[in-house]
């Protein structure tokens, strides 16, 4: 069993924004999930340097495409650390090995003798900023939705992918697989364009050197979107040296995306990989947008929240806590600084840190930091664990990243109110009630130990650090989702705040 998870490659024409993050973290969080489990598992992420917007800006800054990006992929290569990010390679559109896929691929689409690919004039209305030709059903007053700005009318000689060829099997696709696309409503959306009627699109630029030669034409080079999506099958050929990863992690791939490109992944990619004679994937989840003041969060509209400003004044786990916790995964949502400051006290910092600091406090005061491990198959607490980590993992395996947090939230509610009721600090008064002391501290300190596993994939460092202060090992295995595993320790100490008091922001970060 394997698992494979991309995030899209993001263009690298300007610095990352908090909406690129989003997805990067819901994807860490989904692959550290499926580790815990056992899984084989390798997630790609990386940057798409072919746009006509990078050579246009390399252009106004007096640089050759190349040199600006290598300049700017540094921040985005930097980003998933910051984040604490674990993906396994960081690819660029201009490596070599992807470049020669690239040239394969659209090779094969060209030779699979069904007359896929062919010549012709193409005409029509291009925003660069969304590399995307559009429709004048598709602006908003004559400008791109997403960009405000008008596009620009393009009209030259390219090589066509016959994307009309592929309504019906994809249309049969969509019928086999109803879970082929996630949430249900974008499933219907995207099924309801292909119902609509395909129509070809150009896979080529002429007039434009920056990018990959189409290989039986080099004075053109390949559309931006018909490099950038093969990069997913790219990778797995030269992210190991020496090793093709196809077998091992292709067709088990799932893609992660916004909606903005809905289109171009849920249709124009399964129909190219049909063409040439692959797989399609296995699952594609569309989530909406985080917004500000109603609206994307986009370099272009200058509402941008920047990630690795919030990183320095929060740390990695709170902004990834906040990515999964603010917003619905799937639906769009608002996004604040003021909202991420909020959650960082009142649930990180109340709800879990103190309940952290409150119960070794009390493990080291009432019983000189030592804890006896007596779990007991009665325990109101085993009822509340047993169920978490079948529930956790059946959300995650849906995407349901908010959910699946919320249910993991509902046991930590439970163990502040356990706090209250049990009372140890009452307990610790009475001599002859030591042993039901020993007991509500052990499961205290069990449901925390279960938290932390359960939370690990969320806010990594966090989740060690709870173990460490219980003196617990360091082993977030899935299996440890359940009552009864903490093993009994001496040198309990209270703990350190594990989010200390921060002043709220009076400006935007």
């Amino acid at each position: 069993m394997s698992y494979y998870l991309t995030t899209p490659i993001y263009y690298v024409n300007s610095t990352p924004h908090i909406g690129h993050a989003y997805t990067t973290i819901a994807a860490d969080i989904l692959v550290r999930h499926q580790r815990q489990r056992g899984v084989d598992t390798f997630f790609l992420t990386g940057v798409d340097e072919h746009a006509s917007k990078v050579a246009r800006v390399a252009a106004e800054q007096g640089l050759e495409p190349k040199e600006y990006a290598d300049r700017i992929a540094i921040v985005w290569r930097e980003l998933p650390a910051r984040l604490g990010v674990s993906n396994d390679f960081f690819l660029r559109t201009t490596d070599d090995g992807h470049k020669v896929f690239v040239q394969d691929f659209l090779q094969r689409i060209r030779d699979n003798g069904r007359d896929d690919i062919y010549q012709d004039v193409y005409s029509g209305l291009y925003c660069v900023g969304c590399e995307a030709f559009k429709t004048e059903a598709e602006l908003a007053d004559g400008r791109c939705p997403d960009h405000g700005v008008e596009p620009e009318w393009i009209e030259e000689k390219n090589w066509f992918f016959r994307l009309s060829a592929y309504q019906k099997p994809l249309l049969d696709l969509y019928k086999a697989r109803p879970d082929f696309v996630l949430p249900g409503f974008r499933y219907n959306e995207a099924r309801s364009f292909i119902e609509g009627g395909l129509q070809d699109f150009s896979i080529s630029r002429s007039g434009q050197p920056w990018g990959i030669p189409i290989p039986w034409d080099p004075d053109q080079v390949a559309y931006v979107w018909a490099d950038a999506l093969v990069n997913y099958l790219s990778a797995l050929t030269y992210a190991r040296p020496g090793e093709d990863l196809r077998d091992r992690y292709w067709p088990s791939v799932r893609h992660l995306l916004a909606k903005d490109i809905l289109r171009f992944h849920c249709v124009y990619w399964p129909a190219m990989l049909l063409a040439a004679g692959y797989e399609v994937p296995q699952q594609l989840f569309v989530h909406g947008y985080l917004l500000l003041d109603d609206k994307k969060i986009s370099k272009s509209l200058g509402n941008v929240l920047e990630p690795l400003d919030l990183v320095d004044v929060y740390g990695p786990d709170p902004v990834r806590f906040w990515c999964a916790r603010a917003v619905s995964f799937g639906q769009d949502g608002s996004a604040s600084v003021a909202s991420l400051h909020e959650r960082y006290e009142r649930e990180l910092g109340n709800d879990l840190g103190n309940l952290v600091s409150r119960t070794t406090a009390m493990i080291a005061r009432y019983r000189d930091g030592s804890l006896r491990a007596v779990p007991a198959a009665d325990s109101e607490l085993k009822a509340v664990l047993d169920p978490l980590a079948a529930d956790v993992a059946a959300r995650l395996d849906v995407f349901d990243i908010t959910g699946a947090l919320e249910r993991v939230w509902e046991v930590v509610r439970f163990l502040n109110r356990h706090v209250e009721v049990s009372a140890p600090w009452q307990l610790a008064k009475d001599e002859s009630r030591a042993d039901e002391l020993d007991r509500v501290l052990y499961d205290l300190a069990d449901g925390i130990r279960v938290v932390a596993v359960a939370l690990a994939a969320y806010i990594p460092p966090t989740a060690d650090r709870i173990l460490a202060a219980l003196g617990q090992p360091d082993d977030v295995g899935w299996e440890n989702v359940a009552y009864g595993r903490t093993v009994e320790v001496t040198g309990i100490e209270a703990a350190a705040p594990l989010f200390p008091r921060l002043e709220a922001p009076t400006a935007a970060v």
